[in-house]
């Protein structure tokens, strides 16, 4: 959802497909073309952040790239009940504009003890619900402390959200309750670590010895 994209977007992580989500779209229904052309983009700028985390060179500049994501209903409903948390709504379609800095990310890898923190994202989505839709924005500004090149914390730290009322108070109430209790806070760190491991071995051919 609007966490996965914004940073599992990390995201986190959310750039990356976890494993069970790609399971569970498959089991849901076949991938629109429309769906292949965002997993296409979305394995680009994998591939960039997995170039980084892993050669760790260039070492300065900025990873950007601009990533879309359509969640079922059945895979949000399924990844956001790792956190306990229930999604009322239906598809969601998100897209963000990522920029992170190499050397923050290097350092990530590198040293025995980091925290990262990141820029402000702002995530753009449309959540369907029944005849209507939703447009929302949110703004996440990540900070994940790394142990020996793994997440071990992440706090996604919410802020700003614009939405018309009904989202808005049901969001809220999930945010707000990540940003004081980390209610979110385990599934954004295993879908860190999967996407520098299992994630970046997926596109291995595109960034190892590059």
């Amino acid at each position: 959802m609007v966490l996965l994209l914004g940073l599992s977007t990390l995201a986190v992580l959310p750039a990356a497909v976890p494993a069970q989500e790609a399971k569970t779209d498959t089991a849901a229904a076949p991938e629109t073309e429309a769906e292949k052309k965002e997993r296409e983009g979305r394995r680009k700028c994998a591939a960039q952040l997995c170039s980084t985390l892993h050669n760790r060179k260039p070492a300065d500049g900025q990873v950007t790239c601009n990533v879309q994501k359509t969640w079922r209903k059945e895979a949000l409903t399924k990844i956001l009940s790792r956190g306990k948390v229930s999604w009322p709504w239906g598809d969601t379609r998100c897209t963000s504009d990522l920029k992170f800095d190499r050397a923050t990310l290097i350092k990530a890898m590198q040293e025995t003890d980091f925290e990262a923190q990141f820029e402000t994202h702002d995530i753009r989505c449309q959540i369907d619900n029944a005849n209507d839709k939703y447009d929302v924005t949110a703004q996440v500004r990540p900070k994940v402390t790394f142990k020996q090149g793994k997440a071990v914390k992440a706090n996604l730290n919410w802020g700003k959200i614009e939405a018309p009322t009904l989202a808005k108070s049901a969001l809220w109430s999930i945010t707000a309750a990540d940003n004081t209790f980390g209610l979110l806070q385990s599934i954004a760190v295993d879908d860190i670590n999967a996407f520098v491991t299992t994630k970046c071995m997926e596109v291995k051919d595109e960034w190892q010895g590059k």
